[in-house]
Parts: C-alpha cells; sequence; structure tokens
C-alpha cells in the first residue's frame, strides 16, 4: 500500500508536460503535425531563452510554430523549414547550435571554466601543501638569542625612570 501511495505521490508531484500548442494549431495531417512537434523542440524560444517553442507559451513562440507549420503545409523540408527560421533569427534561435567560429564560445566556454576552476583548486592546494612544509614546529618552539649586555642595561635604565 505504501508503495502505491509513493507512485501515486510521484505521479502527482512530477511536473505535467507544457501544453503551449493551442488546438487551432494542430495540423490536421498527423504526419506533418509530428513533423512540425520535432521542429518545433530543437527552435528556442527567444522570449524564454531555455524553452522550445513547443514547450512556450510566449506569442513569438506561437508566431514559430505558426511559421513552421506554414513552411511544411507549403511543401519545404524539415531542413528548408530550419534554414529559414535561422535566417531570420541567427543560431542562437537552435537549441543545439552548430559548432563553428561564431558558435564557439558556447560550447567551449563550459570547459574552459571548468578548467579554470579545477587550476585554480590544484592551486589552491599546492599552495597550503607547500605553506605548511615551510613552517617547521620545532623553530616555533625555540626560545629567542638571550639579551645582550647592551639591552639588558638599556630596559635598566628605562625602569628607573619609570619609577616613582
Amino acid at each position: 500500500m505504501r508503495k502505491a501511495l509513493f507512485a501515486l505521490a510521484l505521479v502527482f508531484a512530477w511536473p505535467p508536460p507544457a501544453w503551449a500548442v493551442n488546438p487551432d494549431e494542430v495540423l490536421s495531417d498527423p504526419v506533418m503535425e509530428n513533423r512540425a512537434r520535432e521542429i518545433s523542440r530543437g527552435l528556442r524560444c527567444l522570449v524564454c531563452q531555455n524553452q522550445s517553442i513547443d514547450d512556450s507559451d510566449a506569442d513569438l513562440a506561437k508566431d514559430l510554430r505558426i511559421i513552421v507549420r506554414e513552411r511544411l503545409t507549403a511543401g519545404d523540408s524539415d531542413a528548408q523549414v530550419v534554414d529559414f527560421v535561422v535566417s531570420r533569427y541567427g543560431d542562437y534561435v537552435l537549441l543545439k547550435p552548430p559548432f563553428k567560429l561564431a558558435t564557439l564560445v558556447l560550447w567551449l566556454g563550459p570547459a574552459a571554466i571548468a578548467g579554470g576552476g579545477l587550476i585554480a583548486v590544484l592551486m589552491f592546494f599546492r599552495r597550503r601543501r607547500t605553506g605548511e612544509s615551510a613552517v617547521q614546529p620545532a623553530a616555533v618552539l625555540t626560545r629567542p638569542p638571550p639579551l645582550s649586555d647592551e639591552e639588558n642595561r638599556r630596559i635598566e635604565e628605562l625602569l628607573k625612570d619609570d619609577a616613582p
């Protein structure tokens, strides 16, 4: 019984998929609609940033979904539809941008940041280890050298001047 309740709780706790595609946008041909949905899942909503236009409720996403469906019904291939949208909005509209010079930072940036962080951590621990080995416990516990006769005499003079 507990397992069934737990499974039921998981089902209700899991976020439902976004049904952003309005019924009036859906194509009557199921094959064309599947193509449109597949293309829409690969295009970024420019308003929502990290949602596909298939998942977004934004007006611009709706406009892009309509453009995708219009291009498909006009006879364009999937690649032609994507190329059309990219020509209007740039590579940023793709959820998986191509690997080229303009998008090099998008692809290599996370690896460079992770590598820099790893180097910083290694340097921190390396400096910490060399800093600890430079301090020797025996040197800390040794007594300072005794005062010279001149230093002893000067201390006594200072004490005599302060005496009442």
